[in-house]
């Protein structure tokens, strides 16, 4: 079973010959709960990766079957993480443990539960922009979000989501320019938003109701504009 959002009743999940696996895309019992992609990019873990396991009927609980780690870049999304590495690690890992399973060469494994964590889903709320925080947390959560839920603020009361993005950080106080949240500096492909320590270039974005968009394309509409104050 893979990315199951009902639990499945122990009667139904005995019934094959040699019982059943499930996939979850984390380090279990980490990050057990629906998002557990999205939550180790935006805090800024270094690695993250997916387990085979038993099915209990506990939340992602059960005795882990085999794991398989892949590291988290600093500028990974979560687009990247999954489509590029644990959507085709899991696949492999699915078969092999089947392989082990029915060949009676699997080890289970207890989850130590003085490890475990639970998230729940990584929706609009919890994906929303303070730019009062560190540069290195906007530019995690920004990660985490892209392409979903999409992390978004504010423009004159409009959605803005912003999705392709680097950090910019300043190494003084004084280098920081603007305002929190402040458009300072836009170019033909990008434009700066200043948070703490340092500003976000953002490169794509979507305004209101409009399309995923270049943010030069943004800027040559007349959207964004210097001196603007997202988030206000």
């Amino acid at each position: 079973m893979a990315f199951v959002l009902q639990f499945a009743p122990q009667d139904f999940v005995t019934i094959p010959q040699h019982g059943t696996i499930q996939f979850h895309p984390s380090l279990l019992p980490k990050y057990r709960g629906p998002s557990s992609i999205n939550w180790p990019i935006s805090r800024g873990d270094a690695k993250t990766g997916l387990t085979i396991f038993r099915p209990t009927d506990g939340l992602d609980e059960g005795p882990v079957i085999l794991q398989k780690e892949t590291r988290i870049g600093p500028d990974d999304t979560l687009g990247t993480v999954y489509f590029d590495r644990l959507f085709p690690m899991g696949v492999q890992a699915i078969l092999e443990a089947a392989d082990l399973v029915v060949a009676g060469k699997h080890r289970q494994l207890a989850q130590d539960e003085s490890q475990a964590t639970y998230e729940g889903w990584f929706r609009e709320a919890e994906s929303r922009i303070n730019w009062a925080n560190q540069v290195d947390v906007v530019h995690n959560l920004i990660r985490g979000s892209n392409p979903a839920p999409g992390a978004w603020t504010t423009l004159n009361g409009t959605k803005l989501q912003i999705f392709d993005c680097r950090k910019l950080p300043v190494r003084t106080f004084g280098a920081v320019k603007g305002k929190i949240g402040e458009v300072v500096e836009c170019s033909a492909a990008s434009f700066q938003v200043t948070a703490q320590g340092g500003r976000i270039e953002v490169l794509r974005a979507k305004l209101g109701d409009g399309k995923k968009a270049a943010a030069g394309d943004l800027l040559g509409a007349g959207s964004i504009k210097p001196g603007q104050l997202l988030g206000s």
